[in-house]
């Protein structure tokens, strides 16, 4: 089965599939410095929690190799600021904030050990590349995880991308999609587009049809139309934060399919790796939500489809609440409701 590299790790540079050419061309950037990997996580050229954390882990593996070696109080002098910098990259998915939380802490661990500046630069990158390689074990685990849940023979939705591509292999809410292909199971796939940026468009259906499996693309708004037909059997989606109630963050939309799987008897599935679980919000109401550039909704690829003078509302993600989610996936196991209760105990397995 054929997939699509997110990034790779070129030892003193971060190459990453530019997700805005998508799907007609597949094109690399190569990133040497970690403004640059602030513009690609700002720009959308990566995107996804999963990939999104990975990358910021490798920008400030960029920062550790740029920054003064002149002595250790120099090295993190630059090295923490520019931790803070990254972290304004974007403000909705936890896993970046997760990752450059994980890098701050080894850095300061290092620093504690009295290593030269030299020595940080080098352990540093040793542990964005570990950030990376837990990634892809969480995201075949989550996967193997999900698989319990669905049959040979299911239609499966899923919503935006939460693919390979939105993470360093596999993905979440694709990874069981992926290994049952592996295992010669028969699944069909719908994918809906994902207005405004199409992710699913031009993400999940290219990911999934390169892959081989069978994928049929719908505009958001068929959704309620192939659930009442009876065409889908489980949905699964993604996502980008959850609370400690089992509140859930994702692409905007997110929470109206959960409403129609609640009306149409449909099982709704998150894939959560527990890098997306924030323990620190009680709830989805303390949520930041990013809103976007207004032309994202007036233009589609560089075509103008509204008056430049409308007024727009361009929020990039929505909180579905728990109660309208079956089950949380994670790395660790099923978690089902009551979630407060149940999130919490795979806190520290």
């Amino acid at each position: 089965m054929s997939q699509i590299a997110t990034l790779r790790w070129l030892g003193d540079a971060l190459e990453l599939l530019d997700q805005t050419k998508l799907p007609g061309e597949i094109e690399y950037v190569t990133l040497s410095t970690e403004a640059e990997v602030f513009t690609a996580i700002r720009d959308m050229i990566v995107r996804g929690a999963p990939a999104i954390g990975v990358t910021a882990a490798y920008g400030l593996a960029l920062a550790g190799l740029r920054a003064p070696k002149t002595s250790p109080k120099k090295f993190a002098e630059y090295w923490q600021n520019q931790a803070k910098y990254l972290l304004t990259a974007r403000p909705t998915a936890v896993n970046l904030f997760w990752a450059i939380g994980r890098m701050k802490q080894k850095q300061k661990e290092l620093a504690k050990k009295g290593l030269s500046a030299e020595e940080q630069a080098k352990a540093l990158v040793t542990e964005a590349v570990a950030i990376e390689a837990e990634d892809r074990e969480a995201n075949r685990s989550l996967g193997e995880n999900l698989l319990k849940l669905l049959k040979d023979g299911y239609t499966v939705l899923t919503y935006c991308n939460a693919g390979s591509l939105a993470t360093s292999a596999y993905g979440t809410a694709l990874s069981p999609i992926y290994l049952a292909k592996e295992r010669g199971w028969n699944l069909k796939m719908y994918a809906s587009e994902t207005r405004p940026r199409l992710q699913g468009a031009s993400i999940t259906a290219l990911e999934l049809t390169y892959a081989g499996i069978d994928t049929t693309l719908i505009c958001d708004n068929m959704a309620a139309v192939v659930m009442a037909q009876g065409k889908i059997d489980a949905i699964i989606t993604g996502c980008d934060r959850v609370a400690a109630n089992g509140d859930v963050a994702n692409k905007i939309g997110t929470f109206g399919l959960a409403v129609l799987a609640r009306n149409f008897g449909i099982p709704f599935y998150v894939a959560c790796p527990t890098s997306t679980i924030d323990f620190t919000l009680a709830d989805g109401s303390k949520i930041p939500i990013e809103e976007r550039d207004c032309n994202e909704i007036r233009f589609i690829k560089g075509c103008q489809i509204a008056p430049l003078d409308v007024a727009v509302f361009n929020p990039s993600f929505d909180v579905t609440p728990a109660e309208y989610i079956s089950v949380i996936a994670t790395e660790k196991g099923l978690v089902y409701p009551p979630f407060a209760e149940n999130l919490a105990k795979i806190k520290n397995l």
